[in-house]
């Protein structure tokens, strides 16, 4: 049976704050644990006006103490802009609040301009290129076993889950040699997911963790009693994505009515390419759309990314959503 779970950037929208983002984030959450969702990821982006999870094991703490049962974790962090060792204490520190519902999703790209660098102290494309030798040290970190010189308290001994996240081949190949768990960011960046998928399951060394490949997908949902208003409500996301691919990023705007039709042509291929792992509509359509996919890539989770500008707009779409799938 497949599994579905929510990943959620904390987006903020115009006229709103960092602080209504955040109240949002966990009602979400606690309306993902209500409908039978197994997991609540946050992803890492730093200086982005719109986007508030940038202290992403802080939110994760507090997105925790809200819910009970639901796992939570990071989708994910990237892991260039920090050390292995502190994100070994900040995610040992979260699976000791929290036993046994911890995720530890890593990615490579660190996404950040030379004024980034400068704030985090990081040579990021050179901690980029130690990502795979960064990601072994904090597995050894978060490991029982682990002999180093300086242990990570906490983190040592935890129950963490780790997970590799990729938009291209190599986090597909890295995970496969590792024996880690997958997920494709397919919601954002659809090019290389069938080969990387088909990587990943070929080349997939069983470990400690994993004894077979364990996939999961992202997919944008909007869904809405009618396709018109499941339209309506992506547009929001649609414009950020426009704005981001152009070099205009911010807030997240409100909804556009017909969006799609106004668009010129490169705006239009922006939004047509996003929308390959996109599920748009009614329960039954949105139903139709995520099996369809499910048939295709073979996945055993999918996480739903798909932020709206009305917070209790995304809740009533997973709402619906999950009864349709789960039916």
């Amino acid at each position: 049976m497949t599994d579905y779970s929510v990943l959620d950037l904390v987006p903020v929208r115009e006229g709103g704050t960092v602080s209504d983002a955040l109240a949002a984030a966990t009602k979400l959450a606690v309306a993902a644990e209500q409908a039978g969702c197994k997991r609540f990821w946050v992803a890492e982006h730093h200086a982005m006006d719109g986007i508030a999870g940038g202290a992403t094991s802080v939110v994760l703490a507090h997105i925790a103490n809200a819910t009970s049962t639901i796992r939570i974790g990071s989708g994910g962090i990237m892991l260039p802009n920090h050390t292995p060792f502190q994100i070994a204490e900040q995610f040992g520190t979260l699976a000791a609040l929290f036993p046994g519902r911890v995720d530890l999703g890593l990615g490579r790209a660190p996404g950040a301009g030379p004024e980034l660098q400068r704030a985090l102290r990081k040579d990021l494309h050179r901690a980029a290129e130690m990502f795979p030798h960064d990601v072994v040290e904090l597995r050894a970190f978060l490991s029982a076993e682990d002999e180093t010189a300086i242990r990570a308290t906490p983190g040592h001994g935890s129950d963490v889950e780790m997970w590799m996240l990729g938009s291209s081949l190599f986090g597909a190949q890295l995970a496969a040699r590792l024996g880690l768990p997958y997920a494709f960011a397919s919601h954002f960046a659809p090019d290389h997911l069938d080969g990387a998928l088909e990587i990943y399951r070929r080349t997939f060394e069983p470990s400690e963790a994993l004894d077979k490949p364990h996939v999961m997908v992202a997919m944008n949902l909007f869904c809405a009693d009618s396709t018109a208003e499941a339209e309506m409500l992506a547009s929001s996301q649609l414009q950020s994505f426009v704005r981001l691919r152009t070099g205009k990023p911010g807030k997240l705007p409100p909804p556009l009515p017909d969006y799609r039709a106004s668009l010129d042509p490169r705006a239009r291929a922006i939004v047509d390419h996003v929308g390959q792992a996109s599920a748009i509509g009614t329960p039954d359509e949105v139903a139709s759309q995520v099996n369809a996919f499910i048939a295709r890539t073979g996945a055993d989770e999918v996480v739903f990314g798909g932020a709206t500008f009305d917070p209790e707009a995304r809740t009533h779409s997973l709402a619906l959503a999950m009864g349709a799938l789960t039916a």
